[in-house]
């Protein structure tokens, strides 16, 4: 048996959002990508982790993460206010444990959410084999609802795509474009019609040589104490086909060349 495996998941519904440090109360800001924090915190869920339960080998698994559609990004703007006229309760109690209501007060609050539209991400989680194995059969079979991002973010299926003793950049570049054939409908209208034979899409992966530092390294998702550390990542792009039908006059793979229209 192979020491390490690497779980391959299809991130992908209408409406994801993935939190980072910018989110506060009134704003909660989404990231353009998956977080790592969020994908173990899944797994945890999925695991029927309780929430101030250590996170024990998961906090040990390296995760890459391919961005196949980037989705558009949604605004939900709400207001919040007490039917009955009063102040609305603050953050603060008093010494019997009840909130405090603002001071000056405040009838209305107002909040907003952030959320990814129609994206679809590779996740690939690499680690021990047990490990590994055992995250395969619960997302499966999950103990707790699963979110991607938010519990109100439910994932589209197929959720689980297979497991691979690839490493984490091979896992991501063997994996077939993600888009359904209405997201390349979809894309192809975006791009006025073009049907190349590949794209490419971005990639990042945990590394610890990486240039790049992210502060989503989950320590704890108990609701006190320290919760994230950093983490080092690498960039890539990887080539993958589309499948587009190619027309007679644009043979597959053949670059596309607007200066050539001018004769340079």
């Amino acid at each position: 048996m192979t020491e390490n495996r690497t779980l391959l998941l299809r991130l992908a519904a209408p409406l994801q959002a993935w939190g980072d440090h910018r989110a506060v109360i009134d704003t909660r800001h989404t990231s353009a990508q998956p977080t790592k924090s969020g994908v173990i915190g899944l797994l945890a869920a999925a695991l029927g982790h309780e929430r101030d339960q250590p996170l024990g080998p998961l906090a040990d698994l390296t995760i890459g993460v391919r961005t196949d559609l980037p989705g558009t990004l949604l605004r939900d703007y709400h207001t919040v206010s007490d039917y009955r006229g009063t102040p609305l309760p603050s953050a603060n109690t008093n010494p019997a444990g009840r909130q405090k209501r603002t001071s000056p007060p405040r009838h209305t609050v107002t909040t907003e959410r952030f959320y990814l539209q129609d994206a679809a991400f590779l996740v690939v989680v690499h680690g021990p084999t047990e490990v590994v194995e055992r995250l395969h059969t619960a997302v499966k079979a999950p103990v707790g609802l699963l979110g991607l991002g938010r519990s109100s973010c439910p994932p589209t299926f197929p959720l689980v795509l297979g497991l691979t003793s690839q490493p984490l950049l091979d896992a991501l570049s063997s994996q077939e474009w993600l888009a359904t054939q209405q997201a390349r409908d979809v894309w192809r209208r975006q791009h006025n019609g073009a049907t190349p034979a590949t794209i490419d899409v971005p990639a990042t992966i945990d590394d610890p040589d990486g240039g790049t530092t992210l502060h989503d390294q989950p320590i704890s998702y108990a609701l006190t104490g320290p919760r994230h550390t950093t983490r080092q990542v690498s960039h890539h792009l990887i080539t993958l086909a589309t499948g587009f039908p190619q027309s007679p006059d644009t043979p597959a793979g053949e670059d596309h060349d607007p200066l050539a229209l001018l004769g340079w």
